[in-house]
């Protein structure tokens, strides 16, 4: 009732969003470089948003793309009717994405250069994208802990960058660095909320 309340007296609607989405197998290690080349862009940007939501169109195609490898899923979020409630919602995911285990990559250039090259395989990987947008997106505002509606969901993600409705845009990854590994009972301690797909 309140939501139409809010309408009706022309409120903005906002809503935060973070899905959590992992990807399993021997193959998975490619997605790391588009991962860690938007984290590139998104700090040489300095928090352009253009340059952000271009980097989450193609983290989100790349997924399209892997669907055979997603195993498990999850998501969360709230409608906030202040811009400024929705930042602070933002700013609480953002902390606690940044906080899981092996999310916190190195962009320093000089990181492992010096080091012999004997890495091991990522066989998991867990994308979390956290976006604050005006309006209703259905597709995101549903469980997301099947393969379809995760499809659709991801869709959804490049459509509102397209229709200029993001206001936030936030990636974290894991393992964020080549060479780090995630391993299955870390899975389980630090990422809980996940689905099986």
């Amino acid at each position: 009732m309140s939501n139409l309340f809010n309408k009706m007296i022309g409120r903005t609607r906002y809503v935060v969003f973070r899905l959590f989405l992992h990807l399993g197998g021997g193959e998975v290690a490619p997605i790391l470089g588009v991962l860690n080349s938007a984290g590139r862009d998104a700090i040489d940007a300095d928090g352009d948003l253009e340059v952000l939501g271009e980097g989450l169109v193609e983290i989100s195609q790349t997924l399209l793309q892997y669907d055979e490898y997603w195993l498990s899923a999850a998501n969360e979020g709230d409608v906030l009717w202040t811009e400024g409630e929705a930042g602070d919602y933002v700013n609480e995911l953002f902390t606690d994405s940044a906080e899981r285990y092996l999310s916190e990559p190195d962009y320093s250039s000089d990181s492992g250069l010096n080091e012999p090259l004997s890495i091991p395989v990522t066989r998991n990987v867990i994308v979390m994208i956290t976006v604050a947008y005006e309006g209703e997106v259905p597709e995101l505002e549903t469980d997301l802990s099947n393969v379809q509606a995760l499809k659709e969901g991801l869709k959804a993600l490049i459509n509102l960058h397209y229709k200029h409705r993001l206001k936030a845009i936030q990636v974290h990854f894991s393992p964020a660095q080549l060479g780090d590994e995630l391993t299955s009972d870390q899975l389980l301690q630090y990422y809980p909320e996940l689905i099986p797909l």
